[in-house]
């Protein structure tokens, strides 16, 4: 089944903060949009909406884990 990979699901621990944090602070404002748009971009890819290469879904999928990686660091340290 093809979803989207919503913070505020896989981290529901963190759903206050991120709402907080997006509108206070633009570091993490910029790493929760680039996430989404990443997440987007693959989610149509994945629902054949928009056409790509196995090697490019894969490489989107593999940025989409090292951005979320970084905003679990910084809801931590937060």
């Amino acid at each position: 089944m093809i979803t989207k990979h919503q913070l505020t699901v896989d981290f529901p621990e963190f759903e206050t903060k991120i709402h907080e944090l997006k509108i206070s602070d633009n570091h993490f404002k910029k790493l929760f949009d680039d996430y989404d748009t990443l997440d987007h971009e693959i989610y149509r890819i994945e629902s054949n909406t928009e056409p790509a290469s196995d090697d490019t879904l894969n490489t989107l999928r593999v940025e989409r884990v090292h951005i979320k990686d970084e905003i679990y660091n910084y809801l931590n340290q937060k």
